[in-house]
């Protein structure tokens, strides 16, 4: 049975976008990527909204790139690696290898996913992650908080859910990140 993570990276008022919906405050440093590129290995399927899947179309070509560092190689093998399912009803077709389309967002479809599974699942994008955490189907949070207030955006958590959470492991990196990793209580 896999696990399902939600993994994302925010600001420290905890926006994974900014007003203007950009992401270019976000890219973390090599030693926060070689984290995780490790935290990522066990992931076998992605689970993305159709932004979200948009914003990672670069890793499906990103080996080409000859000033690529060692830590974004790795990176990108792993994402290439893995079974993509992007949640979308205006999205015709996908782009990349490994990728279906769904169009409905189905709580025991994904159940089912997680049983069925040898590998662990991850959940990218807010919106449906959201989904997925209100559906109780997340396992674990993880959030890389990064050294920057932007003062709105598009926040990382849904607004609507109360869920106590034990605190399962943190890190404090060089660059100033802070990484921590939760479960929901039952």
């Amino acid at each position: 049975m896999g696990k399902l993570f939600y993994t994302a990276i925010t600001s420290l008022d905890g926006y994974v976008e900014d007003e203007d919906g950009s992401l270019d405050w976000s890219a973390p440093g090599e030693e926060v990527i070689h984290f995780i590129n490790d935290l990522e290995r066990p992931i076998g399927t992605y689970m993305y909204g159709r932004r979200m899947f948009e914003a990672m179309l670069y890793w499906e070509t990103a080996n080409i790139s000859p000033d690529q560092s060692a830590a974004l190689s790795d990176f990108t093998a792993i994402w290439q690696a893995a079974d993509k399912i992007v949640y979308s009803q205006t999205l015709q077709s996908a782009s990349t290898a490994k990728t279906r389309i769904e169009r409905d967002f189905s709580a025991e479809a994904i159940h089912q996913l997680k049983a069925d599974s040898d590998h662990d699942l991850s959940v990218g994008g807010a919106g449906l992650a959201a989904q997925a955490i209100k559906f109780g189907l997340v396992d674990e949070l993880c959030v890389f908080v990064l050294p920057v207030i932007l003062g709105g955006g598009k926040s990382w958590l849904p607004s609507d859910v109360r869920l106590k959470l034990e605190l399962l492991d943190s890190r404090r990196f060089s660059e100033g990140a802070l990484y921590l990793r939760y479960r929901p209580r039952s």
